[in-house]
């Protein structure tokens, strides 16, 4: 009669195993959550390509000069036209770069304005893809707030023409790109459209404001599809409602119901930030909230499109 043999591990070989695997679990968790910001800022190049990016052409190399271009993240006082250094039709508004294939330029950016910007090199002629690597400074999910900066390098590597962009979404269409034109290349009659505009037709309803008196709060606050382009203001539905009352200690709720990226901000766009309350980034049908114990008013906007504004009073 043959007898069965049974392969059995000690409690301490079993508790060394289990160590090892719940290391390699925490080295496998802690180098994904560090590189967050490149998970969801820009998608893998097969995706990109998929998606109708253009993919960046090969990393070119530094042969000829260097050229340094400094430039300043600004905005008109109503916050709808965006640009770098000065606002159209003044001097120095998005200055255009000309360089020969092997020059490298190296950009200095500040952001001077009030709301959040982010810094890239594309050959797009539209949109916020295709961004050349190494030309990023930020991203439009870490961006730069008010006072930051950066620098980044472009390098030429064949004949062409090349945007630098603001690659938050909707900033590029509201004024914030500049040309890079490499060698002899013949430059685009228009590349800068100005931000959509609504349709004027006969037809068209007449926009009237929403009241600004206030009204009670009801159990959440929207961020309605398309207030990530300037218009929304004029009927104060940036958010809606506009302005809300509800009693000390009432847990306020934020929707985002856009496709674009906003935040929910304390304080005003004149002024800045007050510390109160900061959604930070909210993407797109995600929610946030905060309860408010002290009466008082509390006036909010969206940093990335400052806007929109918003009123809450507690009593």
């Amino acid at each position: 009669m043959t007898e069965n043999q049974y392969y059995l591990t000690t409690p301490a070989r079993t508790g060394k195993m289990m160590a090892i695997m719940l290391g390699i679990c925490i080295v496998g968790g802690a180098i994904f959550f560090s590189l967050w910001d490149y998970w969801i800022s820009e998608p893998a190049p097969v995706v990109a390509m998929m998606g109708g990016d253009s993919a960046p052409t090969a990393v070119a190399v530094h042969t000829g000069d260097t050229i340094t271009s400094d430039l300043s993240f600004i905005e008109s006082s109503d916050f709808i036209t965006l640009a770098f250094n000065a606002l159209p039709g003044e001097p120095g508004n998005n200055p255009t770069i000309n360089m020969e294939v092997g020059d490298k330029v190296i950009f200095n950016v500040v952001n001077d304005g009030v709301s959040f910007h982010s810094f890239g090199v594309t050959a797009d002629t539209e949109g916020f893809g295709g961004i050349f690597p190494g030309s990023e400074v930020a991203s439009p999910s870490n961006p730069l707030k008010s006072g930051e900066g950066g620098t980044s390098e472009f390098i030429a590597g064949e004949e062409g023409v090349f945007y630098y962009i603001c690659t938050v979404p909707g900033h590029r269409e509201q004024g914030m790109v500049g040309k890079i034109i490499v060698g002899d290349a013949e430059v685009p009659e228009e590349v800068i459209e100005a931000a959509p505009e609504p349709m004027e037709t006969e037809t068209m309803e007449e926009k009237v404001p929403v009241s600004t008196e206030p009204v009670a709060y009801d159990g959440s606050i929207s961020l309605p599809e398309g207030s990530g382009v300037p218009g929304c203001q004029e009927t104060n539905e940036c958010y809606i409602p506009y302005h809300v009352t509800a009693p000390a200690g009432t847990e306020i709720v934020w929707s985002n119901d856009d496709t674009a990226a906003h935040t929910v901000t304390s304080g005003t766009p004149a002024d800045g930030p007050d510390g109160i309350f900061d959604s930070s980034i909210l993407a797109g049908g995600l929610t946030f909230s905060v309860t408010l114990d002290e009466p008082g008013e509390y006036p909010y906007y969206c940093i990335v499109h400052p806007w929109m504004v918003g009123n809450i009073t507690i009593e």
